[in-house]
């Protein structure tokens, strides 16, 4: 998914996907792809809701469907994260794919390098700063992992297919900041997210294990709004840099690999006061082509040994579906 450039023209996709129209704690229960408080791709500098004088929150469940079934294959996710005080939270999420749809596209002979049902997801996070803590501009501050644990896409299963070894099972880390904003007040309300994380992971390991644990911008900005029947609608856009390629993918595709910055366009509907739950809908960009694979034949001569295949994962223009609701 596309980036502007990263600070000038680009800064309309600096901010993030998650604001409420009321206090605080509306922003601080919703649930991300992978089951950390946030937007639908980016965690925020809020933990999930601990009702005051108690330390254990109600638990936010959250689910999650994402739309790639030509090559990749669809996405679904299943996540119950626990907050502790206002201060932390914790979180599993069970991440389960659906095969691609090889007949969908030319290209879907590479729905292999997806096979595979799934991976485990471990989040933690705690607040560092509260929003508005340090004065009423001052955002908040949070730290955060994430720990994905059998991750077989991609580079797994080119580490069986190219003759380096086993089908691989890879753990790919995260460790994050984030820093988060929540402006209620006229003239405009928004929610503004900016962050810095460093990860060994390729789309979220979607991509595969990326080839080294680098740095990498997320964020976005959403504009709460106030909707009927006491809703907040909120739209937004986010964006995630991802690492140049995934380790064993340059061996397919010898001509360089680009896997572009995800962004996404939602809009969430929640309750205005008093929020329970939080639905959003959007549309992602992932990644289109990705680079010219070459591959052999097989055939004898005078027919060419290998032949060149644009490798297009048709993920420019995916819909994205969630649900969060907190106890």
């Amino acid at each position: 998914m596309n980036l502007f450039h990263l600070i000038g023209s680009r800064t309309a996709c600096i901010f993030f996907l998650a604001a409420v129209f009321a206090a605080l704690p509306l922003s601080a229960q919703y649930l991300t792809l992978e089951g950390q408080t946030g937007g639908f791709i980016t965690p925020t500098a809020y933990v999930v809701y601990t009702e005051k004088d108690h330390f254990f929150s109600h638990p936010a469940v959250g689910y999650h469907f994402v739309n790639t079934s030509q090559v990749i294959g669809d996405i679904q996710t299943f996540s119950i994260t626990e907050g502790f005080a206002n201060r932390a939270e914790a979180g599993y999420t069970r991440s389960v794919h659906l095969l691609g749809n090889s007949n969908a596209a030319a290209d879907g002979a590479f729905s292999q390098l997806w096979n595979y049902s799934g991976m485990n997801i471990f989040s933690g996070k705690a607040v560092v700063l509260k929003d508005g803590q340090l004065g009423a501009w001052a955002p908040g501050l949070a730290a955060g992992v994430i720990v994905r644990t059998g991750d077989h896409f991609v580079s797994g299963h080119l580490n069986y297919a190219l003759g380096l070894g086993p089908d691989t099972a890879y753990t790919n880390e995260d460790v994050y900041a984030a820093a988060t904003k929540t402006w209620l007040k006229p003239p405009v309300p928004f929610l503004v997210n900016l962050g810095l994380k460093f990860t060994n992971a390729s789309i979220y390991g979607i991509g595969g294990q990326s080839t080294r644990f680098g740095g990498r911008l997320f964020g976005g900005l959403g504009i709460p709004l106030p909707g009927p029947w006491k809703t907040a609608i909120v739209p937004a856009a986010g964006f995630t840099q991802e690492p140049h390629t995934s380790k064993n993918l340059g061996y397919i595709l010898p001509g360089g690999v680009h896997l572009p910055t995800t962004l996404d366009y939602a809009v969430r509907v929640t309750q205005a006061e008093h929020p329970h739950f939080a639905f959003d809908i959007g549309i992602g960009q992932v990644a289109g082509n990705i680079g010219t694979a070459v591959l052999p034949t097989g055939l004898p001569a005078p027919y060419p040994p290998t032949v060149s295949i644009p490798v297009n994962l048709q993920a420019r223009k995916v819909l994205g579906l969630g649900l969060s609701y907190r106890y």
